[in-house]
């Protein structure tokens, strides 16, 4: 079917966010038109404003408006813990938990050698540099558990354990209220290795 120019425009933009299809993209673009003026600029504004005002902090790599990010700002939390995760939405799953109080170190991805992705092409080089000028204990290896993921766990690992500072690996297994019956393989044997005296 053919659409007037600026709704054909405004739904190939809609479909460059990731997963919005043709269908989606038309969805949403008749909705814009239903919206009001005000409304419209207001979530025209908004994504400019997100896309000028927001960086990357220069500490960790989390997503901030201020450099350094409130988490590094904070000097009430524990300086001798960062944990490392692969994006900044990562960092928001973790804050939302309450339960954990250290750093964090963003890698803006993961190696990945299918993709040609390597290590001095996500921020490894600079956690590496952050653990050498800072008073770091523990380094908690907090990427996804696939394959990219535990590559990047294991080569983290490896360079960071010849300095003395404690790495470890968050769990992997069954979530809670989970069945056995439904657990694939690779969960299973992660969660019998993971398992701790109780």
């Amino acid at each position: 079917m053919h659409y007037p120019e600026p709704i054909t425009r405004l739904m190939d933009s809609f479909m460059k966010l990731p997963g919005i299809g043709p269908k989606s993209a038309a969805r949403l673009a008749f909705y814009v038109l239903d919206m009001k003026e005000d409304d419209v600029l207001d979530f025209a504004k908004a994504l400019v404003d997100a896309k000028r005002n927001l960086s990357f902090c220069s500490v960790c790599g989390h997503i901030t408006d201020k450099d350094p990010c409130y988490i590094c700002s904070d000097t009430s939390r524990d300086q001798s813990v960062i944990c490392v995760v692969e994006e900044p939405k990562d960092v928001i799953a973790m804050e939302k938990m309450r339960d954990y109080h250290g750093l964090y170190h963003v890698l803006h991805g993961t190696i990945s050698p299918m993709d040609g992705i390597g290590p001095e092409d996500i921020n490894i080089p600079d956690l590496i540099k952050r653990l050498q000028n800072e008073e770091v204990e523990e380094v908690i290896l907090a990427t996804n558990p696939n394959v990219e993921g535990e590559a990047t766990a294991m080569y983290i690992s490896r360079l960071v354990k010849p300095s003395g500072i404690k790495v470890t690996r968050i769990a992997h297994g069954l979530p809670v209220g989970g069945d056995l019956e439904y657990a694939d393989e690779v969960t299973l044997s992660k969660a019998l290795e993971g398992r701790r005296e109780v």
